[in-house]
């Protein structure tokens, strides 16, 4: 026997791996490696990225994401690596994804490169029964909920040059089945297709302040498409202010501080646009980067991407 609330948690589950996943984030220009491999050393530098987000305030159960990366080019080389680990809960599941990323970039024109990328991920899934309550602790469906382990594969290809960037991904190509209960899945991981680009206008001659639009396409089969579209302003590459606009879900609103040379601090803010809004409070996202420069240790035009 199972309790009312144990089928609720699960629908919720069941639910959410539907409709959001991969971890989503507002701020995912400056977050690139982790949905595209081919991202890795593309910035010319080491770069070592933390991220925290807490969605949907408010709401039990409502999901938490962090999210640490590093990334460089392998000394004078076409490769480049990285390596990243995400923690996403959502109610009572508990997931990690440790991923390790390599890259290949060739010179196509002056300004641009090309670069392609895999990624391998180890994933490890849990749910915690105990907030399950089940009437009957002792049914053996119960005893392979802990720990779940599935490796996985992706890839992209991610063109770029200082100004602008065009990238297609999938960080997973196996689908996973969860848990299965007389061979139907409950909790099934879906391939996630990622399009996104972006480019920098200079405003004025003197390039003190700059303009970024910026798109990012997400589908996933049985899901709707999801559009997020983002318009951000770089002013004296110091400060930065944005919106964004989730397509049929939410608008945000985003401030960034170029602290010093290498250290970076974001902050972004969502609020949703449909019913759902009625029952959180908002979406908060802050993330902090810091990247080590080699020979002059400055940067001399900091990078909007």
């Amino acid at each position: 026997m199972r309790t009312k609330l144990f089928y609720f948690v699960i629908l919720f589950v069941s639910i959410a791996s539907h409709a959001q996943q991969d971890a989503q984030y507002t701020q995912y220009m400056y977050n690139t490696i982790n949905i595209n491999p081919a991202y890795a050393g593309s910035r010319g530098v080491l770069s070592i990225f933390g991220l925290y987000r807490t969605q949907w305030v408010g709401l039990d159960g409502a999901p938490e994401t962090s999210s640490f990366s590093v990334n460089t080019p392998i000394n004078n080389s076409r490769l480049g690596v990285g390596a990243s680990l995400v923690n996403d809960k959502i109610g009572p599941t508990n997931e990690n994804n440790i991923s390790v990323d390599l890259s290949y970039t060739i010179q196509t024109s002056a300004d641009f490169k090309l670069s392609f990328g895999i990624k391998g991920t180890a994933n490890i899934f849990n749910l915690d029964v105990s907030k399950l309550n089940p009437d009957d602790a002792g049914d053996p469906q119960f005893q392979d909920l802990d720990n779940k382990f599935t490796p996985n594969v992706g890839a992209g290809v991610y063109w770029h040059s200082d100004k602008a960037y065009v990238g297609l991904s999938v960080p997973n190509f196996i689908e996973t089945n969860r848990y299965d209960d007389n061979d139907v899945a409950i909790y099934k991981d879906k391939i996630n297709y990622y399009l996104m680009a972006g480019y920098v206008f200079d405003l004025d001659k003197y390039q003190y302040y700059k303009f970024k639009p910026a798109i990012l396409t997400k589908m996933v089969e049985g899901a709707p498409l999801q559009v997020d579209i983002s318009a951000n302003f770089m002013f004296y590459d110091k400060f930065m202010l944005g919106v964004a606009y989730r397509w049929s879900a939410s608008l945000s609103a985003m401030v960034g501080f170029q602290i010093t040379d290498g250290l970076y601090l974001g902050y972004g803010y969502d609020r949703e646009t449909t019913n759902l809004n009625n029952y959180n409070s908002g979406s908060h996202e802050i993330f902090l980067r810091y990247e080590f420069f080699k020979n002059t240790g400055k940067i001399t035009t900091p990078r909007f991407f």
